[in-house]
Formats: structure tokens, sequence, C-alpha cells
């Protein structure tokens, strides 16, 4: 029997920290640029998410939320968690997914270099004053060409990107979240701290990947000195939305000291932007980015990466690599896939038409309408 044939071990309930999870099946953040223009989600949104906790999805991560008002914003149309209109929106986000039965956790992100749409009007900051690799991604509301080099942040700028992950945090908390994930991976700002030819610093942040992962860890720490024991995750990547083929330059070496860095958090949450988990998740030795993240922090692992295909998110499972799976385009064509995998049903295939001309819910109802 295959093991789709089979109790798949993903059914099964875990423990994300305080997180009780009816199955190990989680919804990836996905960018869908569809909240107000000020940032505060919508019907449209709640609607969303809801459909993936009906779904039977045991855990909801949201889509990179903006921090603060200033540099953070990535895309026009992003949700934000600033404003009081902001926290009402996702107030209602909050609890249409509860009302199906899932925890929901906000991931903030701050987009640093890499800012495509920012409705504040701010230059772009990073590390350092260094143009970032490839293109603005159109499908996300990008002008096409090359993003511009970013101001290199100050001491004082440095403090005011913490200062805004833990207010945002807060007010996730208040708003009635289940935890909150630090993205600090795919290329966005904590990761330009990480990654070695954006930041070129002279300072604590720069120079051996001790330095480099800094931020991140000095932003954990800051959201467990305000928050206590609320679930906080960190979410890290080899691979970026605009560099798929970096990988870190010390290997299992780096990894070590990194997650080492962020034993701190409730869970780890590892990225593959949108490749096969194994494409980028072994390193030269042979041991798995995740395995190795479980290992070093103690904590438990999400992995990402074609989980939607059910033997290997088994193997991720039994073999002791993950504890969690993320899925990203595989929950976007099922939003209903924990409940498929329950009774044997076929996985609808995702067609990447479900997000042009722009990765808005607008293009995935219009998409949903034409193949109906």
């Amino acid at each position: 029997m295959t093991s789709t044939e089979l109790a798949h071990p993903a059914l099964e309930p875990f423990d994300l920290g305080t997180l009780a999870l009816r199955n190990r099946f989680a919804v990836a953040p996905m960018s869908r640029i569809s909240a107000e223009p000020d940032g505060t989600p919508t019907a449209q949104m709640a609607e969303y998410y809801r459909e993936y906790a009906a779904g039977g999805f045991g855990l909801i991560i949201t889509e990179g939320i903006y921090p603060d008002p200033v540099h953070s914003q990535g895309y026009f149309n992003q949700p934000g968690l600033v404003t009081g209109r902001h926290l009402a929106g996702w107030r209602a986000v909050v609890d249409a997914v509860h009302a199906a039965g899932a925890p929901i956790v906000a991931q903030l992100m701050h987009a640093g270099a890499i800012s495509q749409g920012n409705a504040y009007g701010f230059e772009t900051i990073g590390p350092s004053a260094v143009q970032p690799r490839g293109q603005m991604m159109s499908d996300y509301g990008g002008v096409g060409g090359p993003w511009n080099a970013p101001r290199e942040m100050t001491a004082r700028d440095i403090d005011d990107v913490v200062a805004g992950y833990v207010a945002a945090a807060e007010n996730a908390r208040q708003a009635g979240f289940n935890g909150v994930e630090i993205h600090a991976a795919n290329g966005y700002l904590l990761d330009q701290f990480l990654t070695d030819y954006t930041n070129q610093r002279t300072d604590e942040y720069g120079g051996p990947v001790e330095n480099r992962i800094r931020l991140t860890a000095r932003v954990l720490r800051a959201l467990r000195d305000a928050l206590g024991n609320f679930p906080i995750g960190v979410r890290l990547s080899q691979t970026k939305v605009n560099d798929f083929t970096y990988r870190w330059p010390g290997a299992e070496a780096d990894a070590r000291i990194v997650f080492a860095a962020v034993a701190d958090a409730t869970y780890l949450h590892i990225a593959s932007e949108g490749r096969n988990f194994l494409e980028t998740a072994q390193f030269p030795g042979g041991a798995t980015i995740t395995q190795l993240a479980r290992d070093i922090s103690g904590r438990p692992v999400i992995a990402n990466g074609g989980m939607h295909v059910l033997p290997q998110a088994a193997d991720t499972l039994t073999g002791g690599h993950a504890d969690v799976l993320s899925l990203g385009t595989g929950a976007l064509a099922n939003p209903d896939l924990p409940r498929r995998v329950e009774t044997g049903a076929e996985l609808a295939s995702f067609d990447h038409e479900m997000l042009h001309p722009m990765a808005t819910l607008d293009s995935t109802a219009a998409w949903r309408a034409r193949n109906s």
C-alpha cells in the first residue's frame, strides 16, 4: 500500500509549544496583497483564511504583515498591524478562523531593501547600501526592473525596527492571534542582515555569521521580554524571493550558529521559497536543515516545500526531519487538503493562473469562476 492509502502521519495531532494542533498540516504564509490601501484586512480576507480552517488545516500562518508605519511595508495593499483599524480588521479574521476550529499566527515582516510598494512613502533601508539582486515582482505590484539600493541603516534605525516588531506583536496578541512568527527568511530585512553579500557592515551586526544573525536574535529576545510565554516562531531560509540559488556560505557550520541563536523561539519554520524541500534542505554531509534545526535548537520545526506531495510529506515526518508541514501552492489549490487526505480524495493541481495578473484574492476568485 502507498502512503496515501494509509493513515497519513500528518493527520496526527501535535502540540506546537502551547498551540494544540488537530493535525500537522499548516498553511504557509503567502502574500495576497488584498487589504485596503491603508493596510486594513477585509471581509474577503476573513473568508479566505476561514476557508483553510474549515478545510481542516491544523494551523494558519498569515501572509507577511508589516509592523511599522515607516519603512517596513513591502507591497501596496499589504496588511499591517499598526493602527486601530488594522486591529479591528484582524480581529474579524481571527474570529472567523477560530470559529472554524483552528489557531492562527500572525507573521510579522519587514521588507527592508526589497520593498516595492510603501504607502507611507519612505525610502528603502537595509543593512548596507547594496542593490538587491533580481527584479521587482509584477505579480505583487512591482513596476518591473531592479530595486533601488537602500539607505544603510543607522543604530537608531535598528532600534526603531526592533520597537516596531514589539509593538506589532503586542497588537497581534490584542487582536486575538494565537502567536506571532518573525519573518527572518526569503530575502526580507532580517534575512538581508544574515546574508553575507547584502550585509557589509563593520559593526556588531556585520562580519561573521554570529553577528549577522544578531538582529534576528535581538528581535526574538525583545518579543519574548514583552510577551512572556506567548508563542513566537521564527522563519528562516537559505533561498530568497530574489535569489533562488543562495545557500549559507558556511553550510552546516553556519546553520548550527543560526539555530543556536534563536533557540528561545517556540518553533522554527524553515522555508524553501517555492523550491522542493529536498532541493534546498540537504547539506553536503547529508543532514537536512530542518533536522539540524530540531537538534540544535531543541524546538519543533515546520518544514516547507512540496509538502502536497504526500509520500514526501510522510517521509519528512517519519524520518525525523520536521514536526509540522507548511503548504503554499498545495493549500491554494486545495483549501480543504487535510479533509481530502483523510478521505483519500484526489488533490487538485496548482495552476499559476490563480495568481495572475496579480497575486490577489480577486484573481483567485476569477480563476475559480472560470474553472467551475
